[in-house]
């Protein structure tokens, strides 16, 4: 069984499809239709809805966080423990909430099909916000698409409903909230069952072992934006599934010396901040992750560990030297995140192995690390490349050279060739174009609907040339967020 609060009412869930996403489970089985089917794979934000999670700071004071999600791309066996908040739920005693409320007096809809998910992703960004802030608003409405309104009045009130804001019944029921919450906290392993489907969620990391050592034909849940597509997109059924994300131990992160660690079920909005802090281009690679209620929600563990070559983070992480821990019933073994990929979709993990955590060393000042994304539309897109340079310079001459890309190759993987026409040689532009010549050594990309395999080596020469420019000239820097 699972329990989730559903606003505010306690919902017991068994017998129900582990297959089942929230978006249909509201609209079909509880009857509340207002959230919208617009692409369901996670593009258009129709289906936003907002889940509240408890959460205790750093002075031991517990508070509900809410985010938004998108409800197409996640399975009902996510909500064990927490609270789902619909568009209905706005409404209180008869008065429109404040964010409709500025919806309608900012005339932010026309066909209203999309107006639901708006209205959820202005509600998670009041929740979050105590003034307005043009970047944040941006920031969460870059998942919601609207074909007929127009975006200036769907800001203007984003800012009239931050800046209005006033408590609300979701801030006069906290407490009573909190209580509850902490009334369903999971104690054993959750599960839904349907006779021929199911779905397991363990707590700890030794259940979890344990589980998919016992089905070791499962597949892996944790934020479910790459693996919900199967259902949503390709009509697929599931029959095993373990969700991961209330495993405590994989959403940690922990900071040593020389290192941190990154527990596997970590959103990516959650491993933000810990990367900006060392890395600022991977911080600003994040803020073109898809968008945030898929940050909200996909893993960094995820990323790794479906291995499109076109993840985001593989580049920058192999770049960067990183590791990832497999464990498999109680063995552990560390490996080079580089190593990891095998050939497409063809990974080093063994049967009932998974992704524990993601070891990424800590920043030094010898280091150049700089990461550039290359794809059709700033937000909410896909990368066709994706590169990630990392040099060391002494007196002028490349000591060390770490170079990956994505998009360019089956896997993501080092460019080898490209890395030994550096390595001892002074920085210069005749040595960048030496390397870049390299590339065409190390790669020989494919043609797809994203970029020509022409497009893509000469956007791998060009970030490689970029980089140099960008180190020569720090101040007409533009990094990640400015190449599209």
């Amino acid at each position: 069984m699972i329990q989730f609060l559903l606003n505010q009412e306690l919902r017991s869930e068994h017998a129900l499809d582990p297959n089942l996403t929230v978006l249909n489970y509201l609209r079909e089985h509880v009857g509340k239709s207002g959230t919208k089917e617009g692409c369901a794979s996670g593009d258009c934000g129709a289906c936003t809805v907002v889940v509240g999670e408890l959460q205790t700071d750093d002075h031991g004071r517990e508070h509900i966080r809410y985010r938004s999600l998108n409800s197409c791309l996640t399975f009902v066996s996510s909500l064990h423990g927490k609270q789902l908040i619909s568009v209905e739920d706005l409404k209180h005693k008869g008065e429109l909430h404040s964010v409709q409320k500025a919806m309608v007096e900012c005339h932010g809809s026309q066909c209203g099909f999309c107006t639901p998910g708006f209205v959820m992703s202005l509600f998670a960004l009041q929740k979050n916000s105590d003034t307005p802030d043009s970047a944040k608003a941006h920031e969460a409405l870059a998942g919601n698409l609207c074909r007929c309104t127009g975006y200036r009045p769907l800001l203007a009130a984003a800012e009239q409903s931050c800046c209005a804001k006033q408590p609300d019944q979701f801030d006069a029921r906290e407490a009573d909230t909190i209580a509850r919450l902490k009334a369903i906290v999971p104690t054993d392993i959750g599960e839904l069952n349907s006779g021929d489907k199911r779905c397991l969620v363990p707590l700890t990391v030794a259940d979890l072992a344990d589980l998919y050592d016992a089905y070791p034909q499962a597949r892996l849940l944790a934020g479910g934006t790459d693996l919900a597509l199967e259902v949503t997109q390709f009509h697929r059924t599931l029959p095993v599934m373990i969700y991961v994300g209330n495993v405590a131990e994989m959403k940690r992160i922990d900071s040593f010396d020389d290192r941190i660690e990154i527990g596997a079920a970590t959103s990516l909005s959650d491993c933000y901040e810990a990367l900006n802090a060392e890395y600022p281009d991977f911080g600003e690679l994040l803020h073109r992750f898809a968008s945030l209620q898929i940050r909200n929600q996909g893993t960094l563990g995820g990323n790794i560990g479906n291995a499109s070559p076109i993840g985001d983070s593989p580049p920058l992480l192999i770049a960067l030297g990183a590791q990832i821990v497999l464990c498999k019933g109680e063995t552990r073994r560390t490996l080079n995140l580089e190593d990891y990929f095998i050939d497409y979709r063809v990974t080093a993990r063994q049967e009932s192995e998974f992704i524990e955590k993601i070891i990424v060393p800590r920043a030094s000042a010898e280091q150049l690390f700089r990461a550039y994304k290359v794809s059709k539309r700033l937000d909410d897109d896909i990368s066709a490349v994706c590169a990630a340079f990392n040099l060391r310079i002494e007196n002028g001459v490349i000591s060390d050279a770490r170079v990956a890309f994505g998009g360019m190759a089956a896997i993501p993987k080092r460019a080898a060739a490209c890395e030994a026409a550096l390595i001892g040689q002074p920085f210069n532009n005749a040595v960048i174009e030496r390397a870049c010549a390299a590339l065409a050594e190390d790669f020989t990309p494919l043609s797809d609907f994203r970029a020509s395999k022409e497009y893509r080596l000469l956007s791998a020469q060009n970030l490689l040339r970029k980089y140099f420019i960008e180190l020569q000239t720090p101040h007409i820097e533009t990094r990640v967020t400015a190449y599209v």
